[in-house]
């Protein structure tokens, strides 16, 4: 039996990233409102470079009908808005608007606290061990 079906390596990453979502999303639904995903977006489209909206789904890893529905809500709560690229006039860009700046200040503590969450469980050394884990199985997988 190999040492991940022994270990159920699998399962363990499951219930690790549902364990840290279901977390995370109540923090940051208590602070802003959003969701982890909707805020993923916004600091993605904040981030200082001009993305389309095709951009952040790949970004994602999530399929286009997904994010229109997410950019469309996102819209309509006031936190992101729409206009042409000036590179390609078929696309649209996405620009965050300061309530949607508002709430991306707002997440700060949430993601902070669960941040320092994993720096009281793990020592340096280990959280480098798992990064380089975590990457190795992403790319491994398609997602790098």
């Amino acid at each position: 039996m190999s040492n991940a079906k022994k270990n159920l390596i699998y399962h363990r990453l499951q219930t690790a990233a549902h364990s840290l979502r279901k977390a995370a999303d109540r923090s940051v639904l208590a602070a802003s409102g959003l969701t982890t995903a909707q805020a993923a977006v916004l600091s993605i489209v904040e981030s200082g470079e001009e993305v389309t909206q095709r951009q952040v789904a790949e970004r994602l890893r999530l399929n286009e009908s997904a994010m229109t529905a997410m950019v469309t809500r996102l819209i309509k709560l006031g936190f992101l808005k729409r206009r042409r690229s000036e590179t390609d006039g078929r696309a649209w860009q996405l620009d965050v608007t300061e309530g949607g700046q508002a709430a991306l200040k707002d997440l700060r503590g949430p993601f902070g606290e669960i941040n320092a969450a994993v720096d009281d469980m793990l020592s340096e050394e280990e959280i480098k061990t798992l990064t380089r884990a975590l990457d190795k199985i992403t790319k491994r997988f398609g997602g790098g």
